[in-house]
């Protein structure tokens, strides 16, 4: 089943890696901060998402003796699985809104499971399968690559972090202080292309608290780590073992080149991370041809 999920899905497997490749591209060198153009179909994304930030608001964590997965998690994800065909089919327009219950179920998946309220790499699959199908229908051209990775997933990454610390969830499969992040791995991808070419700054710079502090706001990279020593105490080396090795690499090219391997290792071809996601008509499972 396994085999038959990763390799047999020709078309899932290429769309979605292909949709990765091509906006890890796009971003290559590209500071945050730099000019592109913001689409009315992405304007309605971040209102989409400022959706799902205020239902936060309006949710508060309720008090139980448990620590962690605060269940009124499971009263917030109520709302979403309530509304998200509504959400969707307002992203897209009439000749397209047939797609938006399909769509849906991508974004439902993308923001963690309301049974063991947990967050992980697959959920971000998830929603980045949702901006694919986004794109297999029309709704998002070619020339909201930038905006799509710099504004709608630099926005959904703050939400899934609002997400994470209200409702104190745990992460999914987390491989703890082996794997790369508890709950992200694509912002590490797409933050590496961003560093290409960079005059001074190399992967060795990227622990160093100046840089961070200086820079956090051009580089996705950057915000990342600088939201993991928010979260995190101790030396990096030990919390974050998997990043600090980084800074080891020679250059930024050879880092996002190593974490696509690994992205397509630790995450796609593996069954846990993959084994909820949904494939439909707009990505499918087809058998490859002998």
């Amino acid at each position: 089943a396994e085999d038959y999920l990763i390799y047999g899905c020709r078309s899932a497997y290429a769309d979605y890696m292909g949709f990765i490749l091509t906006l890890n591209e796009a971003v290559k060198g590209k500071k945050l901060t730099c000019e592109y153009q913001v689409s009315p179909t992405v304007e309605k994304l971040l209102e989409l998402l400022a959706t799902l930030e205020r239902w936060i608001n309006e949710t508060p964590p309720v008090d139980q003796p448990s620590r962690f997965g605060n269940k009124a998690y499971r009263t917030w994800y109520a709302k979403l699985d309530q509304e998200a065909e509504s959400l969707v089919s307002a992203v897209l327009s009439a000749d397209t809104c047939a797609a938006a219950p399909e769509i849906a179920v991508y974004l439902k998946e993308s923001v963690g499971n309301s049974t063991r309220i947990d967050y992980g790499t697959g959920h971000e699959a998830a929603f980045a399968a949702f901006l694919c199908c986004l794109c297999k229908v029309g709704a998002l051209r070619v020339e909201d690559q930038l905006a799509i990775v710099f504004k709608v997933f630099v926005r959904y990454l703050s939400v899934m972090r609002k997400l994470q610390t209200t409702y104190r969830m745990e992460p999914a499969g987390s491989q703890g202080v082996w794997g790369l992040d508890d709950f992200q791995f694509l912002p590490f991808i797409w933050g590496s292309s961003q560093f290409v070419g960079h005059p001074t700054l190399e992967p060795r710079h990227f622990i160093e608290d100046r840089v961070v502090n200086e820079h956090h706001q051009d580089y996705i990279f950057l915000e990342c780590i600088k939201f993991i020593n928010e979260m995190k105490t101790g030396p990096f080396a030990e919390h974050s073992n998997q990043l600090w090795n980084i800074t080891a690499v020679a250059s930024w090219s050879k880092v996002n080149q190593g974490l696509i391997r690994m992205y397509k290792a630790e995450c796609l071809e593996k069954f846990p991370v993959i084994q909820h996601f949904k494939f439909g008509s707009l990505l499918s499972v087809q058998p490859t041809k002998p």
